[in-house]
Parts: C-alpha cells; structure tokens; sequence
C-alpha cells in the first residue's frame, strides 16, 4: 500500500493541521506501514470467527426496574439548605 505526499497533505487539510515538509515526509512513511499492516490483517479469513462485544463473557450487572413509591417533595426538599414551597431556591445565573 502506499500513500503519496499529496494524500497526506489532503488529509491534513481536511484535519486543519497545518504540518511542515518534514512533517509530510515523516507521517506518508508512517501512515503507508499502518495501512501495510491493515491489508495484511484483511487477508485473513475471519468469517468463522464470531464478534465480540467484550473480552470477558459477562451478563447484565443492573437491576430489575421495579415500580415502587417515590420521595414525597416534602421529604427532598428537606435536603436542601435553601427551598421554598415547590422548590430548591439556588442563585440566579445570568
């Protein structure tokens, strides 16, 4: 696989990295061994292998949703150091 200057330069400009000749040259030797590797990673047959989501077999950690009785207002907004009848009374942002 190889990648020209100009492709990396595109790149670049699509990335707004404003990236000097050295630069260029550096990252076109780089990127053409990263793609290299990729297309031998393509050449294998990977079709009987199933996907993985995670390397560990694990189940769900959450709990059930259970419907039961909420927090009366009166009792949250005793929490508060601040409230009025309906509310938490906090400053005013602008």
């Amino acid at each position: 696989m190889n990648i020209s200057k100009e492709e990396v330069r595109y790149v670049a400009k699509l990335a707004r990295l404003d990236i000097g000749d050295k630069e260029v040259e550096n990252m076109t030797g780089q990127l053409d061994k990263i793609l290299g590797y990729v297309a031998k990673l393509n050449e294998l047959d990977t079709g009987p292998v199933e996907p993985t989501t995670h390397a560990l077999s694990i189940s769900n950690a959450f709990r059930n949703d259970v419907v039961r009785e909420s927090l009366r207002q009166e009792d949250a907004l005793a929490n508060g150091p601040v409230h009025n009848e309906d509310a938490f009374v906090v400053p005013r942002v602008i």
